[in-house]
């Protein structure tokens, strides 16, 4: 990745240690244009050195800079660096100083062009408040509030009654259906959907098919909540589903009817909750993991890439599997599965042995 915003002025490696809060082992004058991993960055790119293993790549890699947590420090200093054409910014932690770094090269945010576009439509008794931005054959509903701020991309259809908050951001073909409601400064990417109808069926009496519970409540998407792409998060089937303050969702996450998710959570892509989960704060659900209708997952729990939760989680602990035990449980299991096959071969040598001294 080489991309670099000119507005904000030239980088080098010892510019690049005043911002993190680092020092530099080597040349302080070296160029950073951009930002590249271990096997492809060049003379003039940052790279970052997290474990010992990328240590120990350093020495045969062709970046010019780069990120080092001073843990990696061996009487301060690193073997194979060269020093005389070579910079090294010492931070306490290099993966959240590269945060920064990637701040300094990601390309500024620019919203959509403020002001209504004539291909637009806007219902009459929607409050529009300063400064928002609505795109070409976006759609704003009956009595909906869009607070000052926002910006709402192409194609974003918002239904009657939904209420956004300042400085909140759609994406392009966002769809929020009625009476929903979306805090300040969250970001929804393209694709979407907040508060389609729970997923809720009865038999029918008669032994004919199905019929369809009533949806009837909303969502709720509290502040600074960022939601990737194509991700659902369903209405309550009554009152409202509901995910708290400064959570982060991936794409192509769903999230059913009734659930109520906490501060900060992390849930990742393709995940999915069914109805009525509680994820207490700070909960982190890893990618392609399921989790049972009305399980709680306490404050802090964490759940395992591709687990199946079938049970409640207790506040801190971490789960893995499916279906889901502790992780440390889990752990041991598959590694002695794994030693199944010599087992059971030994088990048929002896029995082998076994008969053949009978005879």
């Amino acid at each position: 990745m080489t991309y670099h915003d000119p507005t904000r002025g030239p980088l080098t490696s010892g510019s690049l240690a005043s911002k993190v809060g680092g020092r530099v082992i080597g040349r302080d004058d070296l160029p950073i244009t951009g930002l590249e991993t271990m096997e492809r960055a060049g003379p003039h790119h940052l790279t970052f050195i997290r474990n010992q293993m990328f240590a120990e790549l350093w020495p045969g890699c062709k970046g010019g800079s780069a990120l080092i947590s001073e843990r990696l420090l061996t009487g301060g200093e690193l073997a194979g660096h060269d020093a005389a054409t070579r910079a090294l910014v010492v931070v306490p932690d290099a993966d959240l100083a590269l945060n920064i770094a990637l701040e300094f090269f990601a390309p500024q945010h620019r919203p959509f062009a403020v002001g209504i576009h004539p291909a637009a439509t806007i219902d009459a008794t929607a409050s529009i408040g300063e400064g928002v931005s609505i795109g070409p054959h976006a759609v704003v509903g009956a009595d909906c509030v869009i607070e000052d701020g926002v910006s709402i991309g192409p194609v974003c259809v918002v239904g009657r009654g939904v209420r956004i908050g300042a400085g909140t951001v759609l994406h392009p073909r966002v769809t929020i259906y009625d009476g929903c409601e979306i805090g300040r400064k969250c970001v929804l990417h393209s694709g979407v959907v907040i508060g389609a109808d729970g997923f809720g069926y009865r038999p029918d009496p008669s032994g004919q098919g199905l019929i369809k519970v009533p949806q009837i409540g909303n969502t709720v998407i509290h502040d600074a909540v960022e939601i990737g792409a194509n991700s659902c998060v369903d209405r309550a089937k009554f009152g409202s589903t509901i995910v708290g303050a400064g959570t982060k969702i991936d794409n192509l996450v769903q999230i059913a009817h009734n659930c109520r998710i906490g501060r900060c959570c992390v849930i990742c892509g393709g995940s999915a909750l069914a109805g009525s989960v509680e994820l207490g704060d700070g909960v982190m659900v890893a990618g392609q993991a399921g989790i049972a209708d009305q399980i709680k997952v306490g404050a802090g729990g964490q759940v395992g890439a591709q687990s199946g939760v079938f049970r409640d989680v207790s506040a801190g602990e971490r789960v893995l599997g499916t279906p889901s035990y502790p992780a440390k449980d889990t752990l041991r299991l598959w590694g002695l599965t794994q030693r199944l096959p010599d087992v059971i071969r030994d088990f048929m040598t002896r029995e082998r042995a076994g008969k053949t001294t009978k005879r």
